[in-house]
């Protein structure tokens, strides 16, 4: 299987009028700093937040009348499980939502506000898939990946096909990465639509699994990562997702957790942008130096903006070099 422009085309005439054109934002004072031309693809300004609802829904919207009747499963840390929350509730299609103990409680809030049961699990004691697999079995639920899924990834594919679209004549694109959906979407629709644009994925340091799994081509694992970052706490690439980061994305690197809290800050005080710190993760590399594209311009998918607020003084008291 595999996933192409034409499928991610698709999917953005199914959500059309759903899912919400996102702006792009600049920034003088980025431009400065970085050297560069810099568009931000805000998806903090996403349904429910952060990106996810566009392969959420995609995927839904194509499930037989039988699959709609008898419901659906996830497993999230915290944007997929909303997203899949959101679309059901739209779709009037049942979901159950399996959650670790520690995810954001704003993140489990939002789901149980938008009508999914809410299961959760010891993260330490069994993994999402085996507990998954085993109440979708028991119930006849649909099981919904929250990335390994064709038409997840062709969902968050139409965030670069916007961009692009609205940007024009990027040089470079940077998406954080976690699971690989939106990394790999985004690679497929730069590469079908402007095939000369590197793209390159950006991971926590704490969680590489995806920036190894691409150097070593073979996939690599991580278990419960500890990072700032929830929405890139995955254990590997997906499959799908694997084979798509290693034909179309041209680098990956990673950044640590001072870094990501650092651009973080920055985002809220000088762009006055809510970002959480795994949608400030992509342009964290560039913010800190890691990388560098000296009168390039690049393109940024800030992916969410479901920052848990009583986080925030913790989070904050990291004071920026």
């Amino acid at each position: 299987m595999s996933v192409t422009l034409e499928d991610i085309k698709a999917a953005a005439g199914r959500l059309k009028g759903l899912s919400r054109l996102t702006p792009v934002h600049t920034s003088r004072m980025v431009d400065e700093r970085c050297g560069a031309k810099v568009f931000f693809k805000c998806e903090n300004f996403q349904r429910a937040g952060a990106f996810k609802f566009r392969g959420a829904y995609n995927a839904l919207c194509q499930l037989t009348p039988e699959q709609r009747k008898a419901g659906v499963l996830t497993y999230s840390s915290g944007n997929h499980a909303q997203a899949i929350a959101l679309a059901g509730q739209l779709l009037e299609i049942p979901r159950v939502v399996v959650m670790p103990q520690d995810a954001p409680a704003v993140k489990l809030a939002a789901t149980r506000g938008y009508g999914a049961e809410v299961v959760l699990y010891d993260k330490h004691k069994k993994t999402r898939e085996e507990l998954g697999a085993k109440l979708a079995a028991e119930r006849g639920l649909t099981i919904i990946p929250p990335y390994n899924h064709r038409d997840i990834v062709a969902g968050q594919g139409t965030v670069a096909l916007e961009l692009h679209e609205q940007a024009g004549g990027l040089e470079v694109l940077l998406a954080p990465c976690g699971g690989g959906g939106l990394l790999s979407g985004s690679a497929v629709a730069t590469c079908g639509m402007v095939p000369g644009c590197k793209v390159i994925g950006v991971e926590p340091a704490t969680a590489d699994d995806a920036t190894r799994s691409f150097k070593s081509g073979e996939l690599q694992t991580v278990k419960n990562p500890e990072t700032v970052a929830d929405g890139a706490r995955t254990p590997s690439l997906g499959q799908l997702t694997f084979q798509l980061i290693r034909a179309h994305v041209d680098d990956m690197v990673t950044v640590d957790d001072a870094a990501i809290i650092e651009t973080m800050r920055f985002i809220w005080e000088r762009m006055k942008l809510v970002v959480e710190p795994t949608g400030a993760l992509a342009y964290a590399a560039l913010h800190s130096g890691v990388l560098s594209f000296p009168g390039k311009r690049v393109g940024v998918i800030l992916s969410g903006g479901n920052v848990d607020l009583d986080s925030l003084p913790a989070l904050f008291a990291h004071k920026p070099s």
